[in-house]
């Protein structure tokens, strides 16, 4: 089987299941992942042979495909702010609008340094970062890389999502401190000092959302890290809005990804607790992150 055959084949499939963007897209990765070669690479070489581990290779993959399993999880990686991270079925796939909340946070961050070499009395720069619900530890690590004066503590209720957290940390050489904890028990919250800037992307998808879901996100991603009761969709902004009011400085700020319907409710729910709320949308106009400071 030659590189050509094995792109049509891979094609064919995918059709089968994604969108004809999205089928090509993941095409692309599993042959560069397959062959170690580039899509200029493949097309002057696609005449070449597979080798007879790159065919076994393809066709575990095309069979885990056909199976609705993301391609994230067979490569067991995800490119996520120019970086490449591991991820498994511990863990959620790190999507574009995660992304866009981290440029979100960046920017401020750069504004506020500025700021504050400009006025003295402006206050410090957010230095002391609590990421809730870590996950692969995507959103802590590209803020590492990015603001490298932050002093970082992950927390997850899962210890197999800090594993994987643990070894993207480790590979991107970032330092940052991880700790199992169950952020909605209170009781807690006194392992946990007073910080700067508190960001958390947690489940907020309700229960009865479930229907109009991707089977590659239903059957394969963590429910943990998904989904909320119907009755209480509001349950981590709750939480972190209450912990915020004993273990935010006075400067800090809460930066969240929100469910595009609920935006309205977050606001309702933050400023009934005396925070300042702003919404932002994402690139396709909808929703997705909020933001949030004491008054």
């Amino acid at each position: 089987m030659t590189i050509q055959m094995a792109e049509h084949q891979s094609l064919v499939l995918l059709k089968n299941i994604y969108d004809e963007r999205e089928a090509k897209a993941i095409s692309d990765w599993v042959m560069e992942n397959i062959t170690g070669k580039t899509k200029i690479n493949r097309l002057l070489n696609k005449g070449q042979l597979l080798s007879d581990n790159e065919k076994i290779k393809l066709n575990q993959v095309l069979t885990d495909l056909a199976t609705y399993k993301p391609i994230q999880y067979i490569l067991e990686e995800v490119w996520f702010a120019g970086m490449k991270l591991y991820v498994n079925e511990h863990t959620l796939i790190p999507r574009p609008e995660t992304e866009e909340l981290v440029n979100w946070i960046v920017e401020e961050s750069e504004e506020r340094e500025k700021l504050n070499a400009e006025r003295e009395n402006w206050g410090k720069s957010c230095e002391k970062l609590l990421d809730i619900g870590t996950g692969s530890g995507c959103i802590p690590i590209a803020l590492k890389k990015k603001l490298s004066e932050l002093s970082i503590i992950s927390i997850d209720v899962s210890k197999d999502a800090l594993a994987v957290a643990q070894q993207n940390a480790n590979a991107m050489q970032t330092d940052m401190r991880l700790l199992n904890i169950d952020f909605l028990d209170e009781a807690n919250w006194d392992q946990l000092p007073v910080f700067d800037m508190i960001v958390s992307n947690p489940p907020y998808i309700r229960q009865s959302e479930k229907e109009g879901m991707a089977k590659n996100v239903l059957d394969f991603e963590p429910a943990v890290a998904l989904f909320v009761p119907n009755d209480d969709a509001l349950i981590f902004y709750r939480k972190i809005a209450a912990f915020g009011k004993t273990h935010l400085s006075g400067t800090g700020i809460i930066y969240l990804e929100i469910n595009e319907m609920l935006g309205k409710e977050v606001v309702a729910l933050f400023n009934m607790m005396g925070y300042q709320v702003e919404l932002r949308k994402d690139l396709q106009g909808k929703d997705r992150m909020a933001r949030a400071f004491l008054t």
